[in-house]
């Protein structure tokens, strides 16, 4: 699997996170899930700190102290308020897991609430003890027993779906639906069902989310390259075809989001 708990892709101003970590999930699970992501914040009395990411085009299986709920992928850039204190532990799915737990395409850009007491209260209980390092571990384990024993065997289209993702993660010169099916030997009708059916959205926004996370990724982490080369890097036909896909899902310019990262990290440093 090509991504690590390290991976910063989609995590658009990581100054503003809050206390925040991923646990791996065993070999056994790692089919249906990427990893469980744990944050956590005590903001000052009248502080909100907004939280924007460029989430993966996947499924998420959150448990928060309100509740638990399936959050499908999204089409934009996803954003909350925080206050106060607080915590959520998520897993993030697999095309195997969402299309073992839910509809994906039935939840994009929305979610759907499940009731499920033992989970919340088994994970509240964890996030509630004091050593929050074995706290988050047994969230962790408590959510990934839950999927696990919600999820069984997986057939083969949904390890099929799995591979899709593998390869457009990996491969940065993947960026047309022709490109992805002949890679994985299926008709472009066959892909574009395979990815509704799992993911919930069409092959070629999956492609271009992780083309755009890898984009914001350099801009973020490398002042000295231009968005040009960025878009070259990509196999983007120009910079104004990446400033374009930029525009549209981020709400902004590769060129001010830069400004913006610049300015976050300046703040950072002069606390």
């Amino acid at each position: 699997m090509p991504e690590t708990t390290a991976d910063q892709r989609g995590i658009l101003y990581p100054s503003r996170l809050p206390t925040f970590h991923r646990e791996p999930v065993s070999e056994a699970l790692a089919d249906r899930v990427r990893w469980i992501w744990i944050p956590r914040w005590n903001l000052p009395a009248g502080q909100r700190d907004r939280q924007e990411v460029l989430p993966f085009p996947a499924c998420n299986l959150v448990v928060e102290p309100d509740g638990v709920s399936l959050y499908g992928p999204t089409t934009s850039i996803s954003y909350r308020e925080l206050e106060g204190r607080g915590w959520a532990v998520g897993a993030l799915l697999r095309p195997a897991g969402a299309g073992a737990l839910c509809s994906p395409s039935l939840i994009r850009d929305s979610h759907r609430p499940l009731e499920d007491p033992d989970l919340k209260v088994a994970v509240a209980d964890a996030m509630a003890d004091s050593n929050t390092t074995t706290g988050g571990q047994r969230a962790a384990s408590a959510l990934a027993a839950w999927v696990a024993q919600h999820t069984g065997p997986l057939q083969a289209m949904a390890l099929t779906a799995n591979r899709m993702e593998d390869v457009v993660a990996s491969d940065r010169s993947i960026l047309r639906v022709d490109q992805l099916a002949r890679r994985l030997d299926l008709s472009i009708r066959s892909l574009q069902r395979l990815s509704e059916r799992y993911i919930g959205l069409p092959p070629l926004a999956v492609i271009r989310r992780y083309r755009l996370q890898e984009a914001a990724q350099r801009l973020r982490e490398d002042p000295s390259v231009t968005v040009a080369q960025v878009a070259a890097e990509l196999d983007y036909a120009d910079h104004a075809h990446l400033t374009a896909d930029f525009r549209r899902v981020l709400g902004l310019s590769p060129s001010r989001y830069r400004q913006q990262t610049i300015s976050d990290r300046q703040a950072l440093s002069d606390r």
